[in-house]
């Protein structure tokens, strides 16, 4: 009886053009009533991309988005709680900026169909007819749900099988998003598996930490519904970076002592399965084991105006960023104190070297990932999930201090923290060696 009545109730609603209830834990984007939180968006005019809409005064951005506004609302409409567009006009856009995401919505096209959904205002993932044999050469016989704008050859970039649904019928998807990586399932399968979403408006720079979500119109009619989406909190989104790194990660901390660690232990101390740094102390604490080429993967915390770095290819010896490889920054460098930094000295950057892309710490007190890959002189930071550092010693031309870098040749050295007289923490310290 009770099956019936749910079934009942959900029909009804269905008929009435009233919204779904939203899954436990998330919230519904779309009202299933009217463009309430929705807003026109026409990224492919000139100067309609997100970067060059971030760069608008306020009064600018607002007559861009109002003239954009008269279009959406000419060629989109709600239909029996249905989000329809005919296939021309400005693209739909969240008026919410969303991070850390979990995003559920389902579609239904027509033939010939050509769509897609921007996360964080960058394109995209697709969707298309994959039975139109005119675009198989771009890939859509392998189905929707693949990353396309991605580079020839990349992650993500086409779907891992084909789970399109025949015309007619309601396609779901689900959308993992953390930091720049997406994990897609279109209709319960998993046809994206934790990639990363180029910037295609400028791949040499990570997307935005925050972003809209965009519904693509191109020719056809599409049809959309039950959207909503769920805020990923930051230990979820940690543990997924965590899980998602691979394998081959051997963790180098215990969480108990300092078994295989050396240098300026007394500095430091073990609590609640952290290594902190004790205020007003910090000298450099490191590795018993030396690493050549690796990634290292750690999460730390930043006391308001922390100050650390991670050591690499440490000889033991001196400051790590000149004696050592280099010295990959930990800091708070959102806080007024270093407000007129270089910005090779930003939290993930190169220090004194390469300059890390600024603004995607966490909130001072919360835990972030840092995973840093080291190839031979190739230096890649990834900070909660967005690449912020991607660069070669080797072609670096000025380094920011004047004295030799004595280190910068180094192919072999220990891990470790270059304490810098602040309670920063660390936790969960893994490294796999690269051959």
């Amino acid at each position: 009886m009770l099956r019936w009545f749910l079934g009942c109730t959900l029909a009804l609603s269905a008929s009435l053009g009233l919204a779904a209830e939203p899954p436990a834990g998330f919230k519904a984007v779309f009202n299933g009533k009217d463009l309430s939180g929705w807003r026109g968006w026409a990224v492919h005019d000139k100067g309609g991309s997100p970067l060059d809409v971030a760069k608008l005064a306020p009064d600018a951005a607002k007559a861009r988005f109002d003239a954009w506004n008269a279009d959406a609302v000419k060629h989109w409409t709600v239909e029996n709680g249905e989000l329809v567009n005919d296939g021309s006009g400005a693209y739909l856009s969240t008026v919410e900026q969303f991070g850390d995401v979990e995003f559920l919505i389902d579609y239904k096209t027509v033939a010939l169909g050509d769509s897609g959904i921007y996360m964080k205002g960058l394109p995209q993932i697709q969707i298309w007819d994959a039975t139109e044999k005119s675009k198989f050469n771009l890939g859509a016989d392998k189905g929707s749900g693949g990353l396309w704008n991605n580079s020839p050859g990349a992650k993500g970039k086409d779907p891992l099988v084909l789970a399109d649904k025949p015309f007619g019928e309601w396609n779901s998807f689900r959308i993992l998003q953390v930091g720049e990586y997406l994990t897609v399932s279109l209709n319960g399968k998993l046809v994206v598996d934790h990639a990363r979403l180029e910037n295609y408006y400028d791949r040499k720079q990570p997307m935005t930490k925050l972003g809209a979500v965009i519904l693509q119109t191109h020719g056809k009619e599409i049809r959309w519904k039950n959207v909503y989406a769920r805020a990923i909190p930051t230990a979820e989104a940690n543990k997924l970076l965590a899980e998602k790194a691979g394998d081959g990660f051997t963790a180098v901390f215990d969480g108990k002592t300092f078994d295989g660690w050396q240098g300026a232990v007394a500095d430091y101390e073990v609590k609640d399965g952290s290594i902190v740094c004790k205020p007003k102390r910090g000298g450099n604490l490191f590795t018993k084991d030396k690493y050549a080429d690796f990634v290292a993967q750690v999460e730390f915390k930043l006391p308001p105006g922390g100050n650390n770095g991670l050591a690499i290819r440490y000889p033991g010896t001196g400051d790590p960023s000149i004696s050592g490889f280099c010295e990959v920054q930990i800091l708070d460098d959102g806080s007024p104190k270093y407000a007129k930094i270089d910005p090779r000295q930003r939290c993930g950057s190169v220090y004194g070297a390469i300059p890390a892309a600024a603004g995607y710490l966490r909130e001072v007190g919360e835990w972030n990932t840092i995973q840093t890959t080291v190839q031979g002189t190739k230096v890649t930071v990834e900070l909660n999930g967005f690449r912020i550092t991607d660069g070669d010693t080797a072609a670096v031309k000025e380094f920011m201090r004047k004295e030799p870098h004595t280190g910068i040749t180094a192919k072999e050295g220990f891990f470790g923290f270059a304490g810098h007289s602040d309670p920063v923490e660390f936790r969960n310290v893994r490294i796999k060696t690269l051959k």
